[in-house]
């Protein structure tokens, strides 16, 4: 049923029936409760696409969803969850959160798209690049949007949530130090990710505070899944000189590193230390269970909507909209993939520094 056959079964006017329905002053109390009655009686929905383009608003936000260049890869298991604490957040505030997925490449068609039809209210990025031309895109048109994620591009102008990676490089460095490992390998995404970026530069720094080369040689990147792990780590640990300790970026990458250390006769744990800078409840069901870094990413995607509604003019609150960049840390757990037999705990290293993120 549309608005039409309710205003006929009434034997009143569109006009009315639309006027009584919005709440609107200037219709008599009994028509209002006829209509209401009537609507309720025959289920009758408005059309909630032709209200949007009347009213200007579509009530939804749109996640982007990207896979990192050279891969068809979105970053499961990382983003179930976060999706599922920003659509709880945006729903408090009658907000649908629409996922799109978006095509490798440059030309960003389906942001385009989504901008110029206003097929949303907002946008939310994530894999931020660390120079991003969809951020900038999206600060000339000047369309709401917030990232996960930060980025060289757009200046400050725009709302943000970040992991502290610069951090977790130099705890992870400190943690492998203090066990005796000196030649730290990394297997990670393309450096134009910019938490990959933010990550190398504090693991330089962590290495130079403790006395230890940087070496070129020991950083593989690779696409993000079981293959690119795979292949990365076979790069590093073919390698005569090759590390005794790997950091990888995420699980999924660790789960190839692990079968490419099986396969070259060596065990996570035994002969190499593994840690893993993103880890999902899957490390734990490994052998061993892997050292890693985590974040509650439920929490994490409430906040995520959290800071974009505070830029939004229509939910800013009674202060009205403003920017909110903020850094998440992230937490360390300790299991059995780094610390090998040989090794004792040592005492800790020097103190760390906190950087100019």
């Amino acid at each position: 049923m549309n608005i039409r056959d309710l205003a006929r079964h009434l034997n009143i006017s569109i006009g009315t029936v639309s006027r009584a329905l919005n709440g609107r002053k200037d219709v008599n109390p009994e028509t209002r409760r006829r209509v209401i009655e009537a609507a309720a009686k025959l289920n009758y929905a408005p059309n909630q696409s032709g209200r949007s383009l009347r009213r200007g608003t579509t009530h939804a936000v749109a996640f982007l969803l990207q896979p990192h260049p050279g891969d068809n890869q979105y970053g499961e298991p990382f983003f179930v969850p976060l999706l599922k604490g920003v659509q709880s957040r945006l729903a408090t505030h009658g907000l649908e959160l629409i996922a799109v997925v978006d095509e490798q490449g440059d030309n960003h068609e389906r942001l385009r798209r989504i901008v110029e039809a206003r097929w949303a209210d907002a946008v939310l990025l994530a894999w931020t690049r660390h120079v991003d031309h969809r951020i900038e895109y999206l600060a000339r048109a000047g369309f709401p949007f917030a990232t996960l994620g930060r980025s060289r591009s757009g200046g400050a102008g725009y709302p943000t949530l970040d992991l502290d990676f610069v951090r977790a490089a130099h705890d992870a460095v400190d943690r492998l130090v203090k066990f005796g490992h000196r030649r730290i390998g990394i297997v990670s995404p393309s450096p134009d990710l910019n938490f990959v970026h933010l990550f190398r530069r504090g693991f330089r720094a962590a290495l130079k505070r403790h006395g230890l080369p940087f070496e070129e040689d020991l950083v593989a990147a690779g696409e993000v899944n079981q293959d690119g792990g795979y292949a990365a780590t076979r790069r590093i640990m073919a390698r005569s000189d090759r590390p005794d300790a790997l950091i990888f970026h995420n699980d999924v990458m660790a789960l190839g590193g692990n079968r490419a250390l099986s396969d070259l006769g060596l065990k996570a744990g035994r002969e190499v230390a593994v840690l893993v800078v993103v880890a999902s409840p899957l490390v734990e069901y490994l052998t061993p269970t892997l050292t890693g870094f985590s974040v509650d990413l439920e929490p994490l995607g409430r906040r995520l909507a959290d800071i974009l509604l505070a830029s939004m003019a229509r939910h800013g609150g009674p202060d009205g909209p403003r920017i909110v960049h903020e850094v998440w840390p992230l937490a360390l757990t300790p299991r059995e993939s780094d610390v090998l037999p040989a090794n004792a705990p040592a005492t800790a290293g020097s103190p760390r520094p906190r950087l100019a993120l």
